[in-house]
């Protein structure tokens, strides 16, 4: 038998782990687990956020209707666990110091559950993040709740599908008007306007606007007032 003969009938050559595939110079240690940001703890620091971890408030209702001030973010999100945040804006503001040109962001976010609650809030910051988590916190506090009808007098329904009558909301130099619209219109409004609306709940409405609508912190400021009087005159 010749040499190159016996070579062939020996075979490759075998790996050293015979067990499993072959591994590569970088895969010789464990696996490398991804760091996963663990959510933080609310531990309550006021006397309502204690009451809400002790079960003693179990409602938003419950604080508006004894007049009590929420000052803890957590105490929203512990009663409206279902709380949608929606960045609406984001900006830069510069301004000018002794040492120079200071640059920083500002955010604007939304919180809704699109059943009755909204809320808006804005945050400013060196860093984007840091301002969309302060905006955040913001919005938290300041939800309020949407009393939601239906007073179009071309449908006359039960179900809570819009305003139950019109009202107006000024923010600014814009003003806004919300009128209840029959079941199956639609939202009548710009982008940004139609989606602070869909946070609150609303899914049927005209809507009127007048003044610099494209300055978003006066437009939400405006759409919030009418959605507030829905529930302190109604």
């Amino acid at each position: 038998m010749s040499q190159t003969q016996s070579r062939a009938s020996s075979g490759p050559p075998q790996s050293r782990n015979s067990s499993g595939p072959p591994r590569s110079r970088n895969s010789s240690g464990p696996p490398r687990r991804r760091y996963q940001k663990e959510e933080e703890v609310w531990i309550p620091k006021t006397s309502i956020g204690k009451r809400v971890v002790a079960g003693e408030i179990n409602s938003m209702e419950e604080i508006l209707s004894q007049g009590l001030r929420i000052q803890e973010a957590g105490i929203v999100k512990k009663l409206l666990p279902d709380l949608k945040t929606e960045v609406i804006d984001v900006g830069i503001i510069q301004k000018m110091t002794a040492n120079g040109q200071s640059t920083r962001f500002k955010a604007l976010v939304a919180a809704g559950n699109e059943n009755g609650w909204l809320g808006i809030g804005m945050g400013k910051s060196k860093q984007m993040r840091i301002a969309i988590e302060k905006a955040n916190n913001s919005a938290y506090l300041n939800v309020s709740p949407v009393k939601l009808g239906c007073g179009s007098w071309e449908c006359r329904c039960d179900q809570k599908h819009s305003v139950p009558f019109k009202v107006k909301g000024k923010g600014g130099s814009v003003v806004i008007e919300i009128l209840p619209a029959p079941r199956g219109l639609g939202l009548v409004a710009g982008e940004k306007i139609r989606n602070l609306l869909k946070l609150a709940g609303l899914k049927d409405a005209w809507t009127t606007a007048k003044g610099s609508t494209s300055t978003m912190n006066s437009t939400s400021k405006a759409v919030l007032q009418c959605l507030r009087q829905t529930f302190s005159q109604g």
